[in-house]
């Protein structure tokens, strides 16, 4: 490899470190929009257990998943293991898992996490809005790209659900763009 190129991949490489760690700090902005907001405070330990996914902004990673959950758990240090679950379209069975982890990006609320599922590439995880007995969560990301509706429960009454919906907009998300996720009440995480 001749010095030119080899400066041109160091360029390259530190432009996109640099773009990666702007995008999860939430420092970036498409289009100039307003900066996402999150909830005032977050108390982690209560956060922590399982979450069922109600709806979310299509994404690759998701494509053919059904019964989505989502299980957080603290750790000593004070990170968090994040376990997914993917399950097949009857419920039932598990079709793929992933296990990360994730870290407080904003200790003044605990309302930015970044997660780890392929180190060091982290992925900002915004809460934007946060049910005050912690039954439901939105979670977001500053590009405002990716979105979820969580529940502790596989359903979400349509007056929740519907409140919900009505406070994405001034958010600068588009409701229309959910789709729900199939939840199987009988199905255990």
């Amino acid at each position: 490899m001749t010095k030119l190129c080899a400066k041109k991949l160091s360029l390259s490489t530190l432009l996109t470190m640099a773009l990666l760690a702007s995008l999860s700090s939430g420092c970036f902005m498409f289009g100039g929009g307003e900066p996402l907001e999150v909830v005032e405070r977050v108390d982690i330990e209560r956060y922590m257990g399982t979450w069922y996914e109600i709806a979310k902004y299509p994404n690759s990673f998701e494509a053919g998943c059904f019964a989505v959950t989502a299980e957080y758990t603290l750790r000593d240090d004070g990170t968090v293991t994040v376990h997914n679950v993917c399950r097949s379209e009857d419920g039932q069975s598990i079709q793929r898992t992933i296990t990360g982890f994730a870290t407080v990006a904003d200790k003044e609320t605990n309302a930015k996490l970044t997660v780890y599922f392929f180190y060091p590439f982290g992925a900002p995880y915004w809460i934007i809005d946060l049910d005050d007995e912690y039954r439901y969560a939105v979670v977001g990301d500053p590009t405002r790209s990716f979105l979820w509706i969580l529940s502790r429960t596989p359903t979400l009454d349509e007056e929740t659900y519907n409140g919900i919906l009505s406070r994405l907009p001034a958010k600068g998300y588009d409701p229309a763009r959910l789709e729900l996720m199939p939840q199987f009440p009988e199905v255990s995480p």
